[in-house]
């Protein structure tokens, strides 16, 4: 009876250290509101902010300052010459004094000089060139080789921007294209480059002077993948990263995994969302959650293997006195 007592007290404390060796904090209830299903594609109001921006941006160029043109009136040289455009957008013409020209095409530049010379010559023809494209500037910052300020003759397309600032094609892991931002005064367009990258030119909109187009660093967004999977760490968040995403980019669950505890935690949400790996299967797209920066994915030990570990890591004379109180009873 003393031997059987035994074995039944060693086998209890081996199974009471099976419950501290992972202790996993209950789901959040309710916490499947906290989240959603993927959306592959942009959301309405982001194609709303795409039309405005790309119906913002035009073909034809604007002087600036910083701009070199050429004012040639025909048979007039005494008044004909270059200029550069100040800060405040005005050129000085002989005879009629300070023009103001900035923000104004080529063609309208050369009616409003026409416009101040009338009153002192008449029949002028007026036309405007220009010499050297001084404030067609985008700023570009973030992950790309050449950050900074970049001059174009006419205004350019995001890819154009792109290529110019160096960041096709990859030259760093750290420089994956996944997103940029364009920022034009106050409003804030995120594109997804991976759709852009791979044939959606609806997002190569046209910039505007002094529009900032930033690139994150990858390793800015990041989601974690812990637990019982094939490569745990730290992933990049991709745009509509779903949880199947991330969990396949580790590896999937290894053998020790118990499928009925997976963890999807929000740390900015204070939630815990816990399902069964098998509803994913059914399948129910619900479950199938877009994460956001800073998720953790967790993949729970299961029981079965805790036990096997805490075996193989026991005391092997506890573990023979365990063998040898088990041979007993079977001999009784």
């Amino acid at each position: 009876m003393w031997r059987i007592s035994g074995c039944a007290l060693l086998a209890t404390a081996v199974l009471s250290g099976c419950g501290t060796w992972e202790r996993v904090p209950r789901a959040t209830p309710d916490a499947a509101a906290a989240f959603e299903v993927p959306e592959r594609r942009i959301e309405a109001t982001s194609f709303e902010l795409l039309k405005q921006f790309e119906e913002a941006g035009e073909p034809l160029y604007r002087l600036g300052p910083g701009d070199e043109i050429v004012v040639d009136i025909a048979a007039r040289p005494e008044i004909s010459g270059s200029h550069l455009v100040g800060p405040d957008g005005f050129i000085t013409v002989p005879f009629a004094g300070p023009v103001l020209i900035g923000d104004l095409t080529r063609e309208q530049a050369a009616d409003q000089v026409l416009a101040a010379l009338e009153p002192y010559y008449f029949d002028l023809s007026v036309t405007v060139g220009i010499m050297r494209y001084g404030s067609n500037r985008i700023v570009v910052l973030g992950r790309v080789e050449n950050p900074g300020v970049l001059q174009f003759d006419s205004p350019p397309n995001l890819l154009e921007t792109l290529a110019q600032a160096g960041g096709l094609p990859l030259l760093r892991p750290e420089q994956l294209l996944t997103r940029c931002a364009i920022i034009r005064g106050d409003a804030i367009l995120w594109v997804d480059l991976a759709r852009l990258l791979t044939g959606d030119l609806s997002l190569n909109i046209r910039l505007q002077r002094n529009d900032i187009v930033y690139i994150p660093d990858s390793t800015d967004t990041p989601v974690y993948v812990l637990g019982e999977v094939q490569s745990p760490g730290v992933y990049r968040l991709t745009p509509q990263m779903s949880f199947l995403d991330a969990l396949s980019q580790a590896g999937g669950p290894t053998r020790d995994a118990n499928l009925n505890r997976i963890h999807v935690i929000r740390p900015a949400d204070r939630v815990n969302f816990s399902f069964s790996f098998m509803q994913i299967l059914q399948p129910d797209p619900s479950l199938n959650v877009a994460l956001k920066e800073g998720d953790i994915v967790y993949v729970a030990r299961s029981g079965v293997s805790q036990i096997g570990y805490i075996l193989d890591n026991f005391n092997p004379f506890s573990t023979l006195l365990l063998i040898n109180q088990l041979l007993a009873v079977n001999e009784d």
